[in-house]
C-alpha cells in the first residue's frame, strides 16, 4: 500500500470522519463503518485532505484535463481545497474548479454552475466524498454534458465502500460501464482494513477481531460482486 493511502486513513481517524460502531446509511443498510467527510472543519485539514486528493488524482488521471468538478454541496469544497493543492504540488496551475448550484441563480452571472464556465473542448473530473448509489453523479452528468461539447473522464471519491450500487456490482462500477469513465477512490475499504486490522493507531485498535467479522458479514450482505 502508498505511503499516502496509509496515511490518509490515520487522518481519517484523526478528523473523526472515519468511525466504526453501528450506523445507519442513507441507503438504509446497517453499517459498521461510517465516513462523514462533514467532518473536514478546520482550514488545515481541508487543506491536507486537498493533498491526498491531489495525489489520488495524479496517479490515476495525471494533470492533463481542464475542469475539476464538484457536485454540490460537498464536493465544493473538494474540489477547490484539491484545485489549490494540484497547482502547488504539482504546477497544474491552469486546472480550474466548477460546480453545480441546488437552485439556479437568476441575478449577477446568474446559471446553475459556480466557478469556472464549462467549454467545449473540456476535459472534465468529477470529484466527490463517497458514492453509495452514484444518484449525484447520475443528476450531474448529464448537467455537465449539457454545458458544451466537453469530454468527461472520470470521478475520484475519498472511500471506495466496495458495496453493491443498484445491481450487484459496487456503485462505481456502476458508473464507469454506464457513463464509459473511469473511476477510482484514495482508498477502498479492504485497505482500510489492511490498514487497521489489529495495528494499534494513536493507542487503540480501531479494528478488532469482533469488528472484523462485523465488518465481514456486512460484506457477505451487501458486497459487490467481482
Amino acid at each position: 500500500m502508498e505511503q499516502y493511502k496509509e496515511d490518509f486513513i490515520h487522518f481519517m481517524i484523526d478528523c473523526e470522519v472515519l468511525r466504526f460502531g453501528d450506523f445507519v446509511t442513507k441507503s438504509g443498510r446497517n453499517t459498521p463503518f461510517f465516513v462523514n467527510t462533514g467532518f473536514y472543519r478546520t482550514g488545515a485539514q481541508l487543506a491536507k485532505l486537498g493533498e491526498y486528493y491531489a495525489a489520488a488524482v495524479k496517479e490515476h488521471f495525471g494533470t492533463d484535463f481542464d475542469i475539476l468538478f464538484g457536485p454540490a454541496y460537498k464536493g465544493i469544497p473538494l474540489s477547490v481545497a484539491t484545485t489549490i493543492a494540484l497547482s502547488r504540488d504539482y504546477g497544474a496551475d491552469d486546472i480550474s474548479y466548477c460546480a453545480d448550484r441546488k437552485e439556479a441563480k437568476d441575478h449577477g452571472e446568474g446559471g446553475k454552475l459556480l466557478g469556472a464556465p464549462i467549454g467545449a473542448g473540456d476535459r472534465v473530473l468529477i470529484i466527490e466524498d463517497v458514492t453509495t448509489a452514484g444518484t449525484s453523479i447520475r443528476e450531474n452528468y448529464p448537467l455537465i454534458k449539457s454545458q458544451a461539447k466537453c469530454e468527461v473522464i472520470g470521478l475520484i471519491v475519498s472511500v471506495d465502500r466496495q458495496e453493491r450500487g443498484t445491481g450487484t456490482k459496487s456503485a462505481l462500477e456502476e458508473l464507469a460501464e454506464e457513463f464509459q469513465m473511469k473511476t477510482t477512490a484514495i482508498v477502498t475499504m479492504e485497505e482500510v482494513v489492511e490498514c487497521l486490522y489489529n495495528k494499534e493507531y494513536r493507542g487503540k485498535i480501531h479494528i478488532d477481531d469482533a469488528r472484523k467479522a462485523q465488518i465481514d458479514r456486512y460484506y457477505e450482505e451487501y458486497g459487490a460482486s467481482d
